[in-house]
């Protein structure tokens, strides 16, 4: 037998509010599984077990918020029966100054949520907005990603119901604040204990928009790979051959990471960012990375990301270009000692052999921490991923 705790998804997470269970006591669970929602304050992420058991008893019902490290049920180890007695209620709560206040009411509409074979796709904003204006769930039509529901279709529900789109302005300001304070915490956090030092690098692109043209010629539009795509793989293999930009700062020391998992900073439709990770980007074809790159950014809009991929980017890249930005100066998100930025890609003129041309030219960025690395080696990293990016086809 053994706790399901609630994990913390990213240094900026203190707690979470149960949205929903997508298993009931007496079902299998096997490693990997999604088997809660949580609501944090920039997504919902489903959160994923990580042993085969069965769940026995589930000790947080949804609407509760609860500190990070909650235990949020009691599972049964394979081949373990299930004891005679059931755990006392108070066994989930991590300490007694830790636990919230009081329950609150589970509302109507968040009782009305379909059934856990029939899982709705919801965003956290349309969640909350329907809440707030009574928009019973069950009998709303999704027109997001995946017949995800967003806000506008709650909104357009709403507009039937006289009355209750009173209060909606209330509740999407709240979400905005949420989000923003969430991102302040971990920002002011990464200012007062991260000693950032920053590097900038001019990396042509001729040759990767050349080989982009060529390798998209033959592929179906849904297809096609993006310059972000190219940036990001180059990262990733460059982090690989300089192991301190990649890892997390932890109790003292730096803790390198196993392998690349890379997170890429991705605006919300609320406002905000999220940084999800791609796991092993350094080992996938860049077709893999494409396909994974597009599911990740339509599951982030949507409000459907997993636990996993909360919990272990090792290093992030943020991409302005397509604001129009010349340059990036990030702040590094902490446990992570490392980003890189994208600005612009823009006509620069440029010398190659004694010739000059004009040619596509982006600046690449790096935030680094100085606990960790310095000038020289975060020097050789920028110009790593400059040389890979003159390499495409190595990609």
């Amino acid at each position: 037998m053994f706790d399901f705790k609630l994990p913390s998804l990213g240094a900026d997470m203190d707690e979470g509010r149960l949205l929903e269970w997508l298993v009931r006591p007496g079902d299998a669970v096997k490693k990997g599984q999604a088997v809660v929602v949580v609501d944090t304050a920039k997504a919902a992420v489903d959160v994923e077990i990580w042993q085969d058991g069965t769940m026995h008893e589930l000790l947080v019902q949804p609407g509760e918020k609860i500190p990070v490290g909650t235990v949020l049920a009691i599972v049964l180890a394979p081949g373990e029966k299930a004891p005679a007695a059931k755990s006392p209620r108070a066994h989930g709560r991590p300490s007694a100054k830790a636990a919230p206040a009081a329950v609150q009411p589970i509302s109507a509409v968040a009782v009305a949520a379909p059934s856990a074979g029939a899982r709705l796709r919801i965003s956290p904003a349309a969640r909350r907005r329907a809440e707030q204006l009574g928009v019973a769930l069950a009998g709303l039509q999704g027109s997001g990603p995946d017949g995800a529901v967003t806000l506008a279709d709650v909104e357009r529900a709403a507009a039937a119901a006289p009355g209750a789109a009173e209060a909606a302005p209330a509740v999407a300001v709240d979400r905005i604040a949420e989000t923003r304070r969430a991102i302040a915490a971990a920002m002011s956090r990464a200012k007062r204990e991260i000693p950032h030092y920053y590097l900038f690098e001019s990396v042509p692109l001729a040759r990767a928009q050349a080989w982009l043209a060529a390798a998209n010629a033959d592929r179906p539009i849904t297809a096609r790979l993006l310059m972000a795509v190219l940036q990001l793989k180059a990262v990733a293999l460059a982090a690989k051959r300089y192991p301190e930009m990649n890892g997390w700062y932890r109790d003292g020391g730096f803790e390198p990471a196993a392998a690349v998992h890379i997170g890429v900073a991705i605006s919300l439709r609320q406002g905000g960012l999220i940084a999800p990770a791609l796991h092993e980007a350094d080992a996938k074809p860049l077709g893999v990375l494409m396909a994974e790159l597009g599911d990740l950014v339509k599951r982030a809009r949507a409000g459907s990301l997993r636990s996993s991929e909360m919990r272990d980017p090792s290093i992030t890249v943020t991409n302005l270009g397509d604001q129009g930005v010349e340059a990036v100066l990030g702040v590094i998100h902490p446990p992570q000692v490392a980003l890189v930025g994208f600005g612009r890609i823009a006509p620069r003129p440029w010398v190659e052999d004694g010739v000059m041309q004009v040619v596509p030219v982006v600046t690449a960025s790096l935030a680094a921490d100085h606990r960790v690395s310095d000038g020289h080696r975060g020097a050789r990293f920028l110009a790593e991923v400059r040389e890979l990016l003159q390499r495409p086809e190595e990609l």
